[in-house]
């Protein structure tokens, strides 16, 4: 078993499979140069070894999946987004990798270079962005901790009566009280404003000072257990910018002096040759100078059905080559092609703050000046320090700033047990008010795939079980997806499929096969009357043509089978649900044809006028700011790379776990369980966290007004008020954490996952 270590991605040697039907070129290796800015030392080495390999499966041994857990998650990240590999086990103990690739879309050998560069890839320094998210969330543990220390001394000292040194207690609550002070500063200093710090650094200098420790120890624990549920709740937008170039693949093939070199895609330069094979995503926009393919546009156009191309028509990078291998002329590269537009557009929309803003936070703030003044008034009448402390204790801030965030990270948990994961709390909230939906069709109302409909045979004598066996036989063992759906469909009616002799596939055209000696077409009508058939039998109305494949014997039209973009076996329930149970408008955006369009609409119960064809990504975006300015607050739910800046311009914006990268990364809701289900489970949580937060608002406000009350009036002691004050904050934290301590089921989970939706939707 040999051992490779490499330091920089080797160039593979085409085989010979990729070069058939071309004229013979060397293949030579230029050296990669591969950058480090962040640092001087040297690129670290790989070390890697193939344990076993089979065709389609390859199994390796990689020990920095031992030791080294982000290399781990960063590989795992890179073989998701591998449009090659097909699934993939990493045994991290065991340092094991096994990837399953496809055998007729890509060779062993090809395979092998792209895991040596994904093994690579993945050992590149984390970013700065990365970093500095770690070090916000260690300084917020450190907080956290220190909080939790001067508690434990002050109970130890005061309630249990352990010989700890004053002196000790109050220096673990001057450290512990840093953080609020911190941050009272930054209020006064950066916002120009007195916040809610103000008061709790306040309350917790008089009552330290006053000999009163537990006081000041509960409310540092409190206030710091609030200030991390609230970081844990928040989205960080620094970790939502998806690299378009990470996304398409490290290197490229160019044609260049008659021959052929694999380059870093950084390298590509506008008029280039760029050489795209069977299963590789483009990684360019260009014009086709060479060679035909059959192209998935869906995740960039949402067209469902793949595209045939050849010379001189335009091809978008992110699409995928399914069938054939094209000559592409570099027009545009990175951020400038069509995709690269799109994400371009998503980081232009606003930005939303990511901390949780909520009326009741709001009126907490507003309240923080009087108090002060309330409290310096007590002061200066009576002339009692304690007096005043328990008028600063008793703010609403620090119940309201815990038992909402508690409240929200409780339906985030909450959402997640039932498979939809809601990024923040802002997220929830604006979920909470949505009143319109806006859908991507093509693999989020649709499945995104081709089924078969619907057999017709042409002739009385031919049945349909005839016309599909025909079909099925000269069909088998294409990767096209029609071939497929046709061999699926035959399957499914238990076709038994005859042999299939002599044969030729043309691309983007149609299959001849001769089947039990007949010569057999099955393929477009362009394909059948260029082979000679007869089409005369053929209706006159044929509109839907672009959805039928024609199947022909010995040169006679036989049949066709119909087949489309079927409709999720939910579609049709959850926009019933969402027009005529929770009254909320419904919009469907595509890339279809306005007549493809208006038909899925009417199946599923959409408005015309809510219908919206021809959408590009620009479109879309348009059209969702459209809505926004007219009052109302918007949903935008898609997979795609095209759905990327409406996702990033709604209120709230959902996808899929598998739907594309920067789609899942760009959204506000993902449903993991891939079912639009997920939705109505989302919005019934979001409305109920909303319930649960005026709930917690009224918790804390009246326990907090009415001592407020006997402080001014009569006075109260501050430890006292601190009983009121936190255990009102206990109660609405405890109210707030309802979801997650009882069993109950969203009433939008069907009994194989409930298919109802309740009023409480509105």
């Amino acid at each position: 078993m040999a051992q490779t270590t490499v330091s920089l991605p080797s160039i593979p040697e085409t085989d010979s499979s990729d070069n058939q039907g071309e004229e013979n070129g060397r293949v030579i290796k230029l050296p990669l140069s591969v950058s480090n800015k962040d640092s001087n030392s040297p690129i670290a080495a790989i070390s890697y070894s193939f344990i076993h390999t089979v065709p389609g499966r390859l199994r390796l041994r990689v020990p920095n999946l031992r030791h080294d857990r982000l290399y781990c998650q960063k590989l795992q990240t890179l073989l998701q987004a591998e449009p090659l590999i097909t699934s993939f086990r990493i045994n991290s103990s065991a340092a094991s990798l096994v990837i399953n690739y496809e055998t007729n879309a890509v060779s062993e050998h090809r395979m092998r270079c792209n895991l040596n560069n994904l093994l690579f890839v993945a050992s590149q320094k984390t970013t700065e962005p990365t970093k500095e998210i770690h070090q916000e969330e260690e300084k917020t543990n450190a907080s956290l901790s220190l909080s939790a220390v001067a508690t434990g001394l002050a109970v130890l000292g005061g309630s249990f009566g352990l010989p700890i040194p004053s002196i000790l207690i109050v220096g673990s609550i001057g450290v512990a009280s840093l953080p609020v002070l911190q941050r009272a500063m930054t209020g006064i200093v950066t916002q120009r404003k007195l916040t809610i710090d103000i008061l709790d650094f306040l309350a917790i200098a008089i009552t330290t000072a006053q000999g009163h420790f537990l006081t000041p120890a509960l409310m540092l624990s409190l206030i710091e257990i609030g200030e991390h549920i609230r970081d844990r709740t928040a989205r960080s937008s620094q970790l939502q910018t998806l690299d378009l170039l990470s996304s398409l693949g490290q290197f490229v093939w160019i044609e260049k002096n008659g021959e052929k070199v694999e380059i870093s895609i950084q390298e590509v330069q506008k008029g280039d040759t760029v050489i795209v094979y069977p299963g590789e995503l483009v990684p360019v926009d260009g014009t086709i100078i060479k060679g035909k393919a059959l192209l998935d546009e869906q995740k960039l156009t949402g067209e469902s059905i793949p595209i045939f191309k050849t010379k001189g028509q335009p091809v978008f990078a992110s699409t995928l080559v399914q069938e054939g291998r094209i000559y592409i002329t570099v027009e545009k590269t990175g951020n400038n092609t069509r995709a690269g537009q799109s994400i371009t557009l998503m980081q232009e929309a606003p930005v939303h703050d990511t901390r949780m803003e909520n009326y009741a936070t709001k009126v907490a703030e507003k309240a923080v000046l009087p108090t002060l003044l309330l409290g310096g008034t007590v002061f200066a009448l009576s002339g009692n320090a304690a007096r005043a402390a328990s008028i600063l204790t008793l703010d609403l801030a620090t119940g309201i700033r815990v038992s909402i965030p508690t409240a929200v990270l409780a339906a985030l948990t909450y959402a997640a047990k039932h498979g939809v994961l809601i990024r923040s709390g802002r997220a929830l909230e604006k979920l909470a008010q949505v009143d319109t939906i806006v859908f991507d069709k093509t693999g989020t109302l649709t499945k995104g795939e081709v089924e078969v409909i619907g057999v017709e045979s042409f002739h009385p004598e031919v049945s349909q079980w005839r016309v599909l066996v025909l079909a099925a036989a000269a069909e088998q063992r294409l990767t096209h997806p029609v071939a497929e759906a046709i061999i699926r469909y035959a399957e499914n009616q238990g076709v038994e499929v005859p042999d299939r002799n002599k044969w030729n596939y043309q691309l983007g055209l149609g299959v001849e096969a001769t089947i039990e000696g007949e010569i057999v077409y099955v393929g477009s009508e362009r394909f059948l009357r260029q082979e000679g058939v007869d089409m005369s039998s053929l209706p006159t109305a044929n509109e839907q043509a672009e959805s039928n494949i024609y199947v022909a014997s010995n040169g006679q039209l036989q049949g066709k089978i119909e087949y489309r973009d079927v409709l999720r076996t939910e579609s049709q329930a959850i926009i019933h649900q969402l027009l005529n149970v929770a009254s909320i408008d419904v919009h469907m955006l595509t890339g279809d044809h306005q007549r493809t369009a208006n038909a899925v609409a009417a199946e599923l119960g959409i408005s015309p006028s809510h219908t919206h064809a021809e959408a590009f990504p620009a479109h879309k975006a348009a059209i969702v700011q459209q809505l926004h300015d007219q009052g109302q607050t918007v949903a935008f739910v898609g997979d795609g790379i095209n759905d990327s800046p409406a996702l990033a311009y709604a209120d709230v914006s959902v996808s899929f776990a598998n739907g594309s990268d920067i789609a899942r990364e760009t959204a506000d809701v993902v449903l993991m369980q891939n079912d639009l289900y997920g939705l109505l489970t989302a919005i019934e949580i979001a409305h109920q966290a909303k319930k649960l937060i005026q709930q917690n608002t009224t918790i804390v406000a009246i326990p907090n007004l009415a001592a407020l009350a006997i402080a001014v009036v009569f006075g109260l002691n501050p430890l006292a008020a601190t009983i009121v004050n936190n255990g009102s904050t206990i109660v609405a934290g405890v109210n707030g954490l309802r979801p997650i301590l009882t069993a109950s089921t969203p009433t939008t989970l069907p009994s194989a996952r409930r298919k109802t939706l309740t009023g409480r939707l509105r």
